[in-house]
């Protein structure tokens, strides 16, 4: 499919992010054209894309007439400072979750986007995993009936403190809630939307540990409970999603390949990409019958043809400003609650 009018694109760094998340995807659109990205002390990006550029600050990106949409893939603490330096210069933003430090800073910049007749985006890549996809699916069958309770985890065994020290390090981004728990959450809203109140315990595990690294967050509605939850000292773990309805069960890994191909340099148009193992089917119990479920395929392709969807056609973004407002409001109503041992309405 040619498009006449690709849109001209750069990242804010070339990171693991930018490397594995997004260069690809975009590279590989052809409603898109990768002009470049900011580089700060390594310049590799023209070692994967010979012809695009290495930026030497934000001020050369934006000044840079060409570029219709940034991508801020920088630490969580830096995304509110750069966004709104990016959609003050006119700029469509897609931004990294967890959004920025705070639901006021979020809609702060969701009414400059719209101010401005600019599109900004949460980058929430998780919604377009193969198990979650397949939970989504399900979901829209009605073959649970009402949910009742259900689990949503990004659950690891990974005991040793991050190298990069951005993660580390006390900030306005830093911790397992800002990062894992983005994720889950914005998975839980985007399955059953806003809760009414919320009720959360936060903790720090790990031996030199600065920053939460455990969180078991209950969301509740007018007529079921959806627990998220994350942690780092997880090795047997559960399904990565439970759902318990009022006609049955459903319990599913979570085993989206994407990242590990991508990493190991998969390119996004392999045939194989996205297709998860059989071995990882999710088992569905529905009155009598217990079965498995065949596992959708995971397409993170599917963000980026969103977002030029929003920007050239109009339509709503993939990950909506909004959406993103929405995960902070449940975020910072998790810490208040964390801190006060009590149940916060949202």
């Amino acid at each position: 499919m040619a498009h006449l009018q690709p849109i001209k694109t750069a990242l804010l760094s070339f990171g693991m992010s930018g490397r594995v998340f997004h260069a690809p995807f975009i590279h590989l659109h052809s409603g898109f054209e990768l002009l470049g990205s900011w580089e700060r002390s390594k310049h590799v990006i023209q070692d994967h894309y010979p012809y695009v550029k290495s930026y030497e600050s934000l001020e050369e990106v934006l000044d840079d007439e060409q570029v219709e949409l940034v991508v801020v893939n920088t630490p969580t603490y830096t995304h509110y400072e750069y966004t709104r330096k990016v959609l003050e210069a006119g700029k469509h933003a897609v931004v990294e979750k967890a959004f920025v430090g705070s639901t006021s800073e979020a809609e702060e910049l969701a009414a400059l986007a719209e101010s401005k007749g600019l599109k900004l985006s949460v980058f929430q890549n998780r919604r377009f995993d193969s198990d979650f996809k397949t939970v989504q699916r399900l979901l829209k069958t009605g073959q649970l009936g009402d949910i009742i309770e259900a689990r949503i985890a990004f659950d690891r065994w990974r005991p040793e403190l991050s190298p990069k020290a951005h993660k580390e390090k006390p900030s306005d981004g830093a911790g397992i809630i800002k990062d894992l728990g983005a994720h889950v959450i914005d998975q839980a809203l985007t399955l059953f939307g806003m809760p009414h109140s919320v009720f959360a315990d936060i903790g720090i595990t790990r031996e030199g540990s600065e920053v939460d690294d455990y969180f078991d967050i209950l969301l509740k509605y007018d007529k079921k409970r959806v627990h998220v939850h994350g942690g780092y000292f997880f090795k047997d773990q559960l399904p990565g999603f439970i759902l318990y309805g009022t006609k049955g069960s459903f319990l599913k890994s979570r085993a989206d390949v994407q990242e590990d191909q991508l990493q190991a340099g998969m390119k996004p148009d392999h045939e194989q990409y996205g297709v998860e193992s059989v071995d990882e089917k999710g088992v569905l119990h529905v009155d009598s019958r217990k079965g498995q479920l065949p596992t959708e395929v995971g397409d993170y392709k599917e963000y980026y043809e969103g977002i030029y969807q929003s920007i050239r056609n109009g339509a709503e973004a993939p990950v909506t400003a909004t959406d993103g407002v929405n995960v902070m409001r449940v975020i910072d109503a998790a810490f208040e609650s964390a801190e006060k041992g009590v149940v916060v309405k949202l």
